[in-house]
């Protein structure tokens, strides 16, 4: 039996979708076994060889003993139109199962080794799950988890996604892409600044909450290149790219500096603050500003002095100068009382009697009170004495 038309359709497909003759020959020759035992009086098992130059195929039954070892082989090619159309259908089955293995393997492949990098697909399906990607020649699933909070996607909408993972499973390459992840503002803008992508300027840290606010840190190795600048570009037209594609979230661009104080009295910004002071140890920074700069420091739900500290690696305290006035007013207050009280101490403790004199003191105030209060209380008992009269005072009242 020769397959002289298959075998030019193999080798066209193989050249096009990139998929080997061999495999393919191989595949074929295992349907032709499973058609054969299909037809009447086949044997029990059997195998199949095809010749890749003439297309002659050969079926060759099989007697097995009990170990599964071959003890006789004959030839036994069905002859006729049935076999010949059981063939046909078998060929156009593999050929359809193996073009899909080789595009998913082919998919595989294109992307294994990408994460990281940033791909543009067409929305095609949306729900509360996920998100399916049309990026041309795959698919790539946007999960709930990665998309940026309350952006909505509709379908046909062209977006920029970073790859995260990418799968190899039984139904083909899986591909996650992301648009929360923080290395996405990183690769959106290496698009549009070539300092970026040949090293002048090199990227330190990125702090992001997607769909809020991103704050970037960068450095330049090049002194005559302001790496702020190079980021934001004339008026802004750099990072306005960003944020367009990011659907109006707010970037920040912050130079890195040696100093940390500096670095993150920059990171607050566009709070002006006026001092920084660093625990290395703790690795924390108290950090005073202005009062009617304290609530622009520190942000909407405190998000500007969050980032800040993400990007530093500090744990950022924030407060107002009059707050700072306030506790060294109340400190100094309280050492002037403790001094006060420090100074009447010893007063005190030489006024105060021991306990033997406050007893006899006790004692002798409470009896010099008990005899002038007895001899008060007789005199005031006691009746008057009776006036003397005079004889010459009786005589005159007799005569009368």
């Amino acid at each position: 039996m020769k397959l002289d038309t298959m075998m030019e359709a193999i080798e066209v497909l193989a050249r096009e979708r990139g998929v080997a003759v061999d495999a393919i020959l191989d595949a074929f020759a295992n349907a032709l076994v499973a058609a054969y035992k299909r037809s009447p009086g086949a044997a029990e098992e059997a195998r199949v060889t095809i010749d890749p130059e003439s297309g002659e195929v050969v079926v060759y039954a099989q007697e097995l003993d009990e170990d599964g070892n071959v003890v006789d082989e004959w030839e036994d090619t069905p002859e006729g139109e049935a076999f010949g159309r059981i063939a046909a259908q078998s060929f156009k089955q593999v050929m359809q199962f193996k073009l899909r293995e080789a595009k998913r393997e082919k998919v595989y492949e294109m992307y294994e080794g990408r994460e990281g990098d940033l791909v543009t697909g067409i929305v095609q399906q949306v729900d509360y799950r996920s998100v399916i990607l049309d990026l041309g020649d795959a698919e790539a699933i946007l999960p709930g988890s990665e998309r940026i909070p309350f952006e909505r996607l509709d379908r046909g909408n062209r977006v920029k996604a970073l790859i995260l993972e990418v799968r190899n499973e039984t139904k083909g390459a899986q591909i996650v892409v992301s648009r929360s992840h923080p290395d996405l503002v990183r690769r959106l803008l290496e698009l549009e600044v070539p300092e970026l992508t040949d090293g002048t300027v090199e990227i330190v840290s990125i702090a992001r909450e997607p769909g809020h606010r991103t704050k970037i840190a960068v450095i330049s190795h090049d002194p005559n290149v302001d790496p702020k600048g190079a980021c934001v570009g004339a008026r802004g037209s750099r990072v306005r790219q960003v944020v367009n594609e990011l659907r109006g979230e707010k970037v920040d661009v912050v130079q890195w500096r040696d100093d940390v104080a500096q670095f993150i009295a920059e990171a607050l910004g566009p709070a002006k603050v006026k001092e920084v002071h660093i625990d290395e140890e703790e690795k924390t920074a108290d950090v005073v500003v202005s009062e009617h700069q304290l609530s622009l420091a520190i942000g909407k739900e405190g998000q500007n002095a969050r980032l800040a500290a993400r990007l530093s690696g500090y744990k950022v305290d924030i407060r107002s100068d009059n707050e700072g006035a306030e506790e060294e007013a109340s400190e100094e207050a309280g050492g002037e009382v403790e001094a006060s009280e420090a100074e009447g101490a010893p007063e005190a403790a030489t006024s105060e009697p021991t306990d033997e004199a406050a007893e006899d003191a006790a004692e002798v105030t409470t009896s010099e009170t008990t005899e002038g209060e007895v001899e008060g209380s007789e005199e005031a008992i006691l009746p008057s004495e009776e006036p003397e009269v005079s004889e010459n005072q009786v005589e005159d009242s007799e005569s009368e």
